[in-house]
């Protein structure tokens, strides 16, 4: 059986990272980007981080420019943004690719442990994102791709997948679960 353990991302100057490096830390990874209506989440995503980085809890942040093109811009100055408007310092990732082709291993593996599992309609952007994919005509709710920016994968400490969070998840009951695992 697989783990987090088992795969590698590159960091930002394209360096492999192998994620066994993060052994017995739980993780939660996220697919972000700079210029989409859930980077506000940035904020609240380094306040949790700021509040469990001490008791063995990393966020692994990897943007993605496939929902949108809303994290252009070179590794660098995704980083640059980062820090100027929300103050990030956990670890951000060279920009990849979470479904398709060229999709990075990790997140087939991440997205055959937790499927989609629905949008939490109290949202206010969820109605929106229901009716882009309806408008699409896929069987978008029975594929377990990433629907969109800030989709987070909470990790145990031993490197199993244990929640799947759409970006409508309120970060309270996110917090909940890290919390839970720590």
């Amino acid at each position: 059986m697989s783990t987090v353990y088992d795969f590698s991302v590159l960091d930002k100057k394209g360096n492999e990272v192998k994620l066994s490096e993060y052994k017995g830390k739980v993780l939660l990874i996220v697919n972000t980007a700079t210029a989409c209506g859930f980077t506000p989440q940035y904020e609240e995503l380094e306040a949790i981080y700021k509040k469990f980085k001490d008791q063995n809890f990393e966020i692994l942040d990897i943007p993605c420019n496939q929902f949108g093109q809303q994290a252009p811009g070179t590794d660098e100055e995704i980083t640059e943004f980062c820090h100027v408007n929300f103050g990030t310092e956990f670890p951000q990732f060279k920009k990849a690719e979470v479904n398709g082709a060229g999709e990075l291993p990790l997140y087939t593996w991440l997205k055959s442990e937790k499927g989609f599992e629905g949008f939490d309609m109290e949202h206010k952007i969820a109605p929106i994102l229901v009716d882009i994919f309806d408008k699409q005509g896929t069987d978008w709710r029975n594929s377990s791709d990433i629907k969109w920016n800030f989709t987070k994968f909470l990790i145990n400490r031993d490197g199993e997948v244990v929640a799947r969070f759409e970006p409508t998840k309120n970060l309270a009951k996110v917090e909940e679960a890290i919390k839970a695992l720590l």
